[in-house]
C-alpha cells in the first residue's frame, strides 16, 4: 500500500496517532485493519479484528536511553498481563497485550500510561493493511440500481456505495464501506483490456458494461487523491419510449420524422439528454428503412435492428476521434447520424456539413436554455469564424430540445421541456445575429411551434404533476411563470428588443 507522510501535531499516546492515520486511510484507501506508523526513532503497529472499533493489539519499538527503557520495563512489570516490554541494544519492543496474551479494555489504558514515558513525534510516515478483498457483484450493485430506481451509484473508498436517487445522493444501508483494493479489483475485472491499460497510463477512462438480464452501464473510473473511484451510470436493456419517458409524443415523433438537419438535445449533466436521444433513435429505427450510424463514447444505450440497420461506433476503440468518425461517416452511406456530444470545433463543423448534405444529424449539448445554444456553439470557434457558423446554423438548425428534471408529486422525477423550432423569421434572424432575447422572443410567437420552459413547467403545475415551490424553482424566468399564473402573460412584441436598446 501507499506511504503517506502525516503531520500529527505533539500527541500524548499513539493511539490518537493511529487514530488520526485511520480517519485519513479511510478516507483514501477504506478502513484497514492494520495500520503502521513510523518515524526516525519509533515504529508503531496497531491491528484490530474487526473493520470498526478499537485498535487492540499494538506493537512499539523505540530507540532510547537506558532511564527510559528501565522505566518503560517497570510499568509494564507492574501490570503482566496487559503488556510486555523486551530491552536489547537501546532498544525497546513493546507489545500491548503481550505476545500470546488475551486483550481486555484496561490494555488501551496501559499503552496511554506507557506513551507517558516518551516524547511522540508530531511526523509520521504510515500505511493501511488488512483492507477488505472480498469481490464487489456486478450483479447485486445492478439489483441494488434497480431496488433503489436510482439512475447511478458512486463507488469511492472508506464509504458505502452512494445511489443517487431523483437526484439526490444516498448512502447504501444494504452493502458496506469498500476499499480501493475492491474498487481497483472490481475495475480490472469488467473493463476491456484497452480502457484498463487507459485506466492505467491516464488514470482515468470510461466504457460500456452489460449486466447480462438486467442492463447496461457507463462505467467512469478515475482517481482521487491518489483514491480509485467508480461511477456506474445504470441503462435499462430496454429502451424507453416516449410515453414512458413523459415527454410528448407528437412532437418527438414529428421531430423523429424530419428527413435532414441538425436536431440538438441539451441540458445540463444528469437531465436526461442520452435517454432522449436514445428514444429518439430507437423510435426511427423501430418505423423507418434506413441506415443509423451513431458515434459515442463511451456507447451507452445498446440498439438491435429493427426495421433499420444501426451501426454503433465506440470512440477509441472503433474510430479515433469525433471528426474522423463524422467526416468518415458520409462515405458509410448513412441515412441518420447520432454524435455523442458537440464538444469541439472540428466535430460541430464535421456535423453542421453533414447536416447540409441532407442527413439527419442528432447530437447532445451542455446547455441550459434552447436560446442560448447557439452562442454555446460559436463559443468554441475563433471570432474570424463565428459569422459563417451562424449562418451555417441558421441553415441546417431544425429544432433544439432543451429539457430539465423536476421533482414529481409524490416522488421520481419527470423531465420540463423547453423546444426551439426554426420555424419562424425572429428565430433565424436571432440565429443569425446570435441574439439570445431574440430567439426566446421568437420562440414566443403563436406562429412559431416553439415553447419556453416556463409555459411547460406551468402546464405541469396546473395538471398537478409538480408543485409551486419546484416550478418556480426549475423555471428560467420566475416573472414568466408568475405572469402565466396570474392570466397575465402576453406574447412579447417582436420590436421589444428594439425599444429595449433604444432605453
Amino acid at each position: 500500500m501507499m506511504e503517506m507522510v502525516l503531520g500529527t501535531g505533539q500527541q500524548q499516546s499513539v493511539r490518537t496517532v493511529v487514530g488520526l492515520v485511520e480517519k485519513h486511510l479511510r478516507r483514501t484507501q477504506g478502513i484497514p485493519r492494520k495500520v503502521s506508523a513510523h518515524s526516525e526513532l519509533l515504529t508503531v503497529t496497531a491491528e484490530r479484528p474487526e473493520f470498526k472499533g478499537e485498535f487492540q493489539n499494538y506493537m512499539l519499538r523505540i530507540r532510547t536511553n537506558e532511564k527510559t527503557g528501565q522505566a518503560l520495563k517497570a510499568l509494564a512489570d507492574e501490570h503482566p498481563e496487559r503488556c510486555s516490554v523486551h530491552l536489547e541494544n537501546s532498544v525497546a519492543t513493546i507489545h500491548c497485550p503481550p505476545v500470546g496474551g488475551t486483550f481486555v479494555p484496561e490494555t488501551l489504558e496501559m499503552v496511554d500510561r506507557l506513551c507517558g514515558c516518551l516524547k511522540l513525534p508530531e511526523v509520521w510516515r504510515a500505511q493501511g493493511e488488512n483492507y477488505r478483498v472480498d469481490r464487489v457483484s456486478t450483479e447485486l450493485l445492478f439489483q441494488a440500481m434497480i431496488q433503489y430506481r436510482a439512475s447511478d451509484v458512486h463507488l469511492s473508498p472508506g464509504v458505502n456505495p452512494v445511489f443517487r436517487i431523483d437526484g439526490d445522493t444516498h448512502h447504501s444501508e444494504l452493502m458496506g464501506s469498500l476499499s480501493s483494493v475492491q474498487i481497483l479489483s472490481l475495475l480490472k475485472e469488467i473493463a476491456p483490456k484497452e480502457y484498463w491499460k487507459e485506466f492505467e497510463d491516464h488514470k482515468q477512462t470510461s466504457f460500456n458494461y452489460h449486466q447480462v438480464g438486467m442492463g447496461h452501464s457507463r462505467v467512469s473510473a478515475f482517481i482521487k487523491a491518489g483514491a480509485p473511484h467508480m461511477t456506474f451510470r445504470f441503462l435499462p436493456e430496454v429502451i424507453p419510449s416516449f410515453e414512458e419517458l413523459c415527454i410528448p409524443t407528437d412532437i418527438m415523433t414529428r421531430l423523429a420524422n424530419l428527413a435532414r438537419g441538425l436536431l440538438l438535445v441539451t441540458g445540463m449533466t444528469g437531465s436526461g439528454k442520452t435517454t432522449t436521444v436514445a428514444a429518439l433513435v430507437d423510435y426511427i429505427n423501430s418505423h423507418k428503412a434506413m441506415h443509423i450510424l451513431t458515434i459515442e463514447n463511451p456507447i451507452e444505450y445498446v440498439h438491435v435492428n429493427k426495421k433499420s440497420v444501426i451501426s454503433q461506433r465506440s470512440l477509441g476503440t472503433d474510430v479515433a476521434t469525433f471528426n474522423d468518425a463524422v467526416t468518415g461517416a458520409l462515405r458509410h452511406d448513412p441515412d441518420v447520424i447520432v454524435i455523442g456530444e458537440m464538444r469541439d470545433p472540428d466535430t460541430i463543423r464535421a456535423a453542421i456539413n453533414a447536416a447540409a448534405t441532407g442527413h439527419l444529424v442528432i447530437s447532445t449539448l451542455h446547455a441550459n436554455t434552447a436560446s442560448e445554444v447557439v452562442n454555446r456553439i460559436v463559443s468554441f470557434f475563433n471570432p474570424i469564424e463565428r459569422d459563417l457558423v451562424k449562418l451555417q446554423i441558421r441553415d441546417c438548425m431544425r429544432c433544439v430540445i432543451s429539457q430539465r428534471l423536476v421533482p414529481k408529486v409524490g416522488g421520481g422525477r419527470l423531465p420540463a421541456l423547453e423546444i426551439m423550432f426554426n420555424d419562424v423569421k425572429a428565430i433565424g434572424d436571432g440565429i443569425t445575429s446570435g441574439d439570445s432575447d431574440l430567439i426566446r422572443i421568437g420562440m414566443q410567437q403563436t406562429v412559431s411551434h416553439s415553447f419556453i420552459f416556463e409555459q411547460y413547467i406551468y402546464r405541469m403545475y396546473k395538471e398537478g404533476k409538480i408543485d409551486l415551490d419546484h416550478a418556480r424553482e426549475y423555471a428560467t424566468d420566475v416573472s414568466t411563470l408568475d405572469q402565466l399564473l396570474l392570466g397575465t402573460y402576453s406574447v412579447p412584441r417582436l420590436d421589444s428588443i428594439k425599444s429595449r436598446s433604444d432605453h
